[in-house]
């Protein structure tokens, strides 16, 4: 901004034709160090057989991204029915995708432009690997949905769009692929540009654009084609060239998943993990909201050496002037800042396994670093795909994108995704087989409610499982805790499982034997029988 100013300023002193050729000028220049290191990360997704392992092999081949020995190898393999290499061979790595022609795994390929590094994700696009593709979509910056120009938008397109809006992916190119095979026809172009600018704006996408391209041509990828000459938009490659990240742009507020307790010598105590939102300085007085602890920041440490400020995407160690109990699981924020401290969060969900939901079934949240029990998961309605709108529902099957409220089994720190997407996605686990369920994003997140303990509700507490189950570990180690939590989330769910609801204490600090455990003991006596009591180490 001041440097135009200065030009405007400077217009007074040259006249037009001078002003023009610097305006040239500085119009020609390359871009400079900064802008040529900020990589992009591009998915590719849509439905199957629409070309995008094409369009990636394309992109390699027009843009050099190939040795020497790969472009050969393609060009003495078989060719297309269009006469051109098999440019998929690039991209389709595993022996079974070269074998059925299709996608199964997202794979990452990269190449240059002259105005950034493109980390390009292929997705596959068939219904049996949607899980696959929301993968590759919560690492996009900007997604390339494909659909072949003589079939249009298709219910498999309009589940990855759902994905997409789900993931916060908010920047969609549409590649109306294999214009070839309808004769460049304008008019075919312009009916699925519409149904797909429909689609954006309930999806809610801030850019949405739409280019006709021939994968296997070439045409509108890398330059303009003049076999379309009725459209007047960029080229693939031009466009994602001058498109911003939204991943660089930056969130205000603090926010510090703790990840590891870090001991250098008898004096030093650091928390360790990755800034994702915000900024901190030394000084500044951050609390760990479950427990309402405070410290301030004495230091910031990263790679053998301090830091007077540190911002989000660093990963740094934070030293504070008070020893405070926390472990890995743990979100540090600033004291005026707010959090939002729940049990209770409205979600919305894509069903990733093929085992159906089932409301009996005890499932892990898994949030940034932490690792919660679920208490309670309730379905409330599915997104329908091809209206884009919610019908009631009360079960998920694979592929289904679901909305619904998750009660957690403890309270834990967790954010709205539009605010703040690093601490407001989670994917539920199976605790048995480890296996990812379900992944989705939080859509509101209500405050704890009061701490009165309901009425037939077993609390499970830190003193009561360090003296059972925990009770071989070391009570001054305090890398136990991750593990004492780890048991207590087991056995949680195996509570849940028979039937008993459990609900866990939110403050896991180390306190003396009283007569609050000796009550819980006798009340687990009374309510589970001599092998719960057993069990906790009680009796």
């Amino acid at each position: 901004m001041s440097a135009a100013l200065a030009l405007a300023y400077s217009a007074e002193r040259i006249d037009g034709r001078a002003l023009r050729a610097r305006l040239d000028v500085r119009a020609s220049q390359k871009p400079d160090a900064v802008a040529l290191a900020t990589s992009l990360n591009v998915l590719t997704c849509g439905s199957v057989d629409d070309g995008k392992s094409t369009l990636i092999g394309r992109l390699l081949w027009d843009t050099d991204g190939l040795h020497a020995d790969q472009r050969a190898a393609l060009e003495r393999s078989p060719k297309t029915a269009a006469g051109t290499p098999d440019f998929s061979l690039l991209v389709d790595g595993l022996a079974a995708e070269r074998e059925q022609g299709i996608t199964i795994d997202i794979a990452w390929r990269y190449l240059d432009t002259p105005q950034r590094r493109l980390v390009i994700i292929d997705s596959p696009g068939h219904e049996q690997y949607t899980r696959n593709m929301a993968t590759g979509a919560s690492h996009a910056d900007v997604a390339i949905l494909l659909v072949d120009a003589r079939s249009g938008v298709k219910e498999q397109t309009r589940r990855h769009a759902a994905i997409l809006d789900l993931m916060g992916v908010r920047k969609v190119v549409l590649a109306v692929n294999k214009m070839d095979l309808v004769n460049w026809s304008e008019t075919r172009f312009n009916a699925i540009r519409s149904v797909f600018e429909e689609l954006a704006a309930r999806c809610g996408f801030e850019d949405a654009v739409s280019i006709p391209v021939s994968a296997v041509l070439g045409d509108n990828i890398a330059r303009r084609s003049p076999a379309t000459p009725w459209y007047k938009g960029r080229a693939l490659l031009d466009y994602l060239g001058g498109t911003v990240a939204p991943s660089a742009a930056l969130t205000s507020q603090f926010r510090f998943p703790v990840q590891l307790v870090v001991r250098a010598g008898p004096d030093f105590r650091g928390l360790a993990g990755t800034i994702t939102s915000g900024d901190i300085a030394t000084g500044d007085e951050v609390v760990e909201p479950v427990s309402g602890r405070r410290g301030k920041i004495q230091r910031i440490v990263t790679m053998g050496r301090d830091l007077e400020i540190a911002r989000q995407g660093q990963a740094v160690v934070l030293e504070l002037d008070v020893d405070l109990d926390i472990s890995r699981g743990a979100i540090l924020v600033k004291r005026d800042s707010t959090s939002h401290v729940t049990r209770e969060l409205d979600v919305k969900l894509v069903w990733l396994s093929d085992e159906p939901f089932a409301r009996d079934r005890g499932y892990l949240l898994r949030t940034a670093t932490d690792l919660i029990p679920v208490a309670g998961l309730d379905i409330r309605a599915h997104l329908d795909l091809a209206q884009l709108a919610e019908r009631p529902a009360a079960d998920c099957t694979a592929n289904d994108i679901a909305i619904g409220r998750i009660e957690l089994g403890r309270s834990a720190v967790v954010d709205r995704y539009a605010n703040h997407p690093a601490t407001g996605c989670f994917i539920l686990v199976d605790p048995l087989s480890g296996a990812t369920v379900a992944a989705g994003v939080v859509t509101a997140a209500k405050s704890r409610r009061a701490t009165a303990t309901k009425e037939n509700v077993f609390r499970l507490t830190r003193d009561l499982v360090a003296r059972g189950i925990g009770a071989d570990l070391p009570v001054t180690d305090m890398r136990a805790d991750e593990e004492l939590r780890r048991r207590a989330n087991e056995v949680a769910i195996l509570m849940r499982e028979a039937g008993v609801a459990v609900e866990m204490e939110d403050a896991w600090h180390r306190s003396s034997f009283d007569t609050a455990t000796i009550w819980l003991g006798f009340l687990t006596a009374l309510s589970f029988g001599f092998v719960g009591a057993v069990l906790f180490g009680l009796v």
